[in-house]
């Protein structure tokens, strides 16, 4: 039986890859099927034409594209080593694709690089499977309503910082803060107003804290905020900022101003103390702020 012979043409094309060969120059002298479902572009419109950024170019992450140095086909064709990539194909249609690329040079008889090759995947599914965990750990880190970090999140910040101190001697401060008649607000303007109010507070406490500093939603009205490499004075400063800013700020709701204010408890972290000793430390000096008349911060240093 005589085998039919196969021309490599016709082998590349029945990949499911995307292949693609080019020239010294840079033009296209070869473009398989897979090349064409991934990219839309028919091989009678791409071979003789040279890979440029406006054309076929490689595009980074944020859809710019990824030219000269920082272009690896580029750079392939010039040092002779074959890389790998997750970039992106602009589509005829005007998307971006992703994909991994795997690029070699061509090499002649005396090592001189005279074209490369590219043999490019379809990435989309990866792509979504990696957007979709990202969301999924936001979605289980922060909180919805407030955009600040949920109570898990603040739990493992807290067990982190305690490690740091442990290990490396990096101090860091705690507030436990709650909403001041929280109860009264949803039972006399609804629960809707409540949300509000909540957002707020997240609002001003991030624009009270350095861009180090952690929040989250303890729960309910309550709200944890750790500050790293604080010292006595910057707590008492922060905190005092922390609960001027949220008695300073309003919204309003149905032609009336809404306005709350914060009881503040401030601690210190004690290596010696466990993540929910420091948080009952706070929570207890949050408790004397309103017995002894709300909007206030008590410390323990």
């Amino acid at each position: 039986m005589v085998m039919e012979s196969i021309s490599y043409e016709n082998l590349l094309d029945q990949l499911h890859d995307g292949v693609y060969f080019l020239d010294g120059e840079r033009r296209i002298t070869y473009w398989n099927k897979g090349a064409e479902r991934i990219t839309g572009y028919d091989r009678s419109e791409v071979v003789g034409v040279a890979c440029a950024p406006d054309f076929l170019g490689h595009l980074d992450g944020k859809g710019g594209p990824v030219f000269g140095e920082d272009c690896p086909l580029e750079l392939s064709m010039k040092d002779g080593l074959v890389r790998e990539r997750e970039l992106y194909f602009r589509h005829k249609n005007g998307q971006s694709v992703p994909v991994i690329t795997r690029i070699s040079p061509i090499l002649n008889s005396r090592g001189e690089s005279i074209g490369a090759l590219e043999v490019f995947s379809d990435n989309t599914s990866k792509v979504y499977a990696r957007q979709r965990i990202e969301e999924l750990e936001e979605l289980a880190l922060i909180c919805p309503l407030t955009g600040v970090g949920n109570r898990r999140y603040a739990q493992v910040t807290l067990q982190n910082a305690f490690e740091e101190l442990r290990r490396y001697g990096w101090g860091f401060g705690l507030l436990f803060i709650d909403i001041d008649r929280f109860k009264d607000i949803n039972d006399t303007y609804g629960h809707p107003v409540g949300d509000e109010v909540l957002r707020m507070t997240a609002c001003a406490l991030r624009a009270s804290l350095r861009s180090f500093d952690f929040v989250g939603r303890w729960g309910g009205e309550e709200f944890l905020v750790i500050l790293p490499n604080t010292t006595d004075d910057m707590l008492a400063r922060i905190a005092e900022r922390c609960r001027t800013l949220i008695q300073e700020s309003s919204f309003q709701s149905e032609g009336r101003e809404i306005r709350v204010t914060v009881s503040i408890g401030a601690v210190i972290a004690d290596p010696d103390e466990t993540a929910d000793d420091c948080v009952e430390r706070a929570d207890k000096l949050m408790y004397q702020s309103k017995a002894n008349g709300r909007n206030r911060v008590t410390l323990e240093l």
